[in-house]
């Protein structure tokens, strides 16, 4: 009688169950945060009020992102992961408080700064705004009431940190979910039932349930926070060398993680200035808004959960000196980055049009606005395996306590990027979907120089296999997008190009294309897809097995 087969316990196999776990409620979040944009989209339009509130909600958002997706998870978990393993949970309670006192005074202190120098704030990346009247003041007073949110979302960012050392992923992750529905919905009310009656503008309504919903996010951690037995009490020691330790880390770990979200705010910069035939200076802002709220859903679902489960796994290996297992699972978590996004890319390029159409157009947002963000959603694509690896890249430079790395790779992509746009707004005329393009390449740069700099400091990154796999998942990609394309055009054909093709476009062409691309990467004998599966509810796992069966 043959044993029972042993369940893989392997880090490799638990950051990518864990990264399915958070993967799934990612996708909640980021499918509830489309459905806010959509609200705004057709209830504002490409308007002047809507590109107000986006500059303004991107604002306070870039320290959203900086904090919760990047510095304070890098810098923060690693630390405490240490502290966790070597010292104790009573050690470990001690530096959570430290941070959290920290972080209220601090982003608490920047939080009135930003209310303070809102008009500055404003005039540095929408500077093109007093073109219109009453624009650049909207965008001021917006942007007044939305910086608190980044109190709530910091302090959220870090209870994330702590559960997610401790193994829990599900509670934190389904938290960025109950923003967008708290912030959409307390939005609505404000804005339209309870804002009329006393003096409360729609889009100030809007405004206000973004910092509704950013306390949402905070609170419903705490009971699982409690349930792990840690409490928040002030405490404030600067001398304490793991505080200490952190704070060293997190300023360059801002820097690191800022390029992609201050070049979309550059991108803002320049898209103020630009005239668009048919709108004239609305829209290029909105639709480069909306283009990147799309690309945040495969960024967040692959990037930004594989480099919150893989932090703490690869924080114990280091932990525990073994410095092979730490190669061993960024690079099967590099693999399974790679097998998620360069199919999403194809697929994006693919069905852009139909995307966009199905998520925004209506009411007042347009054909043409669908176009024109379509345009730039499919220039932003090209640097979405560049986005989402370095999510991955970031923290495993920061667990090998090197942050200089990242801060340079970081400036230099900056700089370049701010270069590059402001050429190409003067000598072409590539307009918003050309900023794109410029944002994606260079991200997609700067992760290959990491990525290099990385794989040369720890000994290898079993680089070889990694190469094999990314040939194979590209082979698999473009066999699938040449599956895709034609029957998307086949369909529009057929029932023309509004909102019902385009969602009877996406159905038919996403399903298809997911087996298309599992049966061939099967055939070419993918490695990580296994791995992958293995993160999947078993009723996915089940389908997808029966599709292999009938393909083979």
């Amino acid at each position: 009688m043959n044993p029972p087969p042993q369940k893989d316990s392997s880090p490799s196999v638990g950051v990518v169950r864990s990264a399915g776990i958070m993967s799934a409620a990612v996708m909640l979040s980021r499918v509830a945060g489309l459905v806010r944009e959509t609200i705004v989209a057709q209830t504002f339009g490409a308007s002047a009020a809507t590109d107000a509130y986006n500059l303004a909600f991107r604002l306070p958002n870039l320290t959203r992102d900086l904090f919760a997706e990047g510095a304070l998870s890098s810098a923060f978990v690693p630390t405490f992961t240490e502290t966790l393993t070597n010292k104790g949970r009573e050690a470990a309670a001690r530096l959570m408080n430290l941070v959290a006192t920290a972080v209220i005074v601090l982003i608490g202190g920047l939080c009135l700064m930003g209310v303070l120098l809102a008009p500055w704030l404003v005039e540095i990346f929408g500077a093109g705004f007093h073109r219109v009247p009453g624009k650049f003041e909207l965008a001021v007073h917006l942007t007044r009431i939305m910086f608190p949110f980044l109190l709530t979302v910091a302090l959220a960012a870090q209870v994330m940190g702590v559960l997610n050392a401790c193994g829990q992923f599900g509670v934190p992750a389904l938290a960025s979910f109950l923003f967008n529905v708290a912030s959409v919905s307390s939005g609505l009310v404000l804005g339209f039932v309870i804002g009329p009656s006393i003096g409360i503008q729609p889009i100030e309504g809007m405004a206000w349930g973004v910092v509704a919903g950013g306390l949402v996010q905070f609170l419903w951690q705490v009971p699982s926070l409690y349930r792990q037995g840690f409490r928040y009490a002030p405490a404030w020691d600067w001398s304490h060398p793991d505080l200490r330790h952190i704070a060293a880390l997190m300023g360059p770990a801002i820097l690191g993680g800022a390029a992609v979200q201050i070049n979309v705010l550059v991108n803002s910069h320049f898209a103020s200035y630009i005239v668009d035939p048919v709108r004239g200076a609305n829209g290029p802002v909105t639709w480069l808004g909306c283009a990147f709220r799309f690309m945040q859903l495969p960024i967040g679902l692959f990037g930004v959960a594989i480099a919150s489960a893989t932090l703490p796994a690869i924080s114990r290996s280091l932990a525990s000196g073994d410095h092979d297992e730490f190669r061993r699972t960024l690079s099967r978590s590099l693999g399974v980055v790679f097998l998620l996004t360069l199919p999403s890319s194809i697929g994006l390029v693919a069905l852009a049009r139909e995307m966009i159409a199905a998520t925004y157009q209506g009411g007042e947002f347009t054909d043409y606005d669908t176009r024109q963000t379509a345009l730039a959603l499919v220039c932003y694509t090209v640097g979405l395996a560049g986005y989402s690896a370095s999510k991955v890249l970031n923290p495993a430079f920061y667990a090998l306590k090197d942050s200089r790395t990242p801060m340079v790779v970081s400036l230099v992509s900056i700089a370049v990027n701010f270069i590059a746009a402001s050429l190409l707004l003067t000598y072409t005329r590539l307009g918003h979907a050309g900023l794109a393009l410029t944002t994606s390449t260079v991200a997609l740069s700067s992760f290959l120089i990491q990525f290099w700099i990385l794989r040369n400091r720890i000994g290898g990154v079993h680089g070889r296999g990694l190469w094999s796999s990314v040939v194979r998942i590209t082979l698999a990609s473009v066999g699938m997008g040449a599956m895709i394309a034609p029957l998307s055009i086949l369909i529009e054909n057929a029932l023309g190009a509004g909102k019902t093709g385009a969602i009877v476009s996406l159905v038919v062409c996403v399903g298809v294309g997911v087996f298309v691309f599992f049966g061939l990467a099967r055939l070419l004998r993918v490695p990580e897809l296994e791995l992958a599966l293995s993160g999947m509810p078993r009723p996915i796992r089940r389908v997808l097995g029966l599709a292999h069966a009938r393909i083979q």
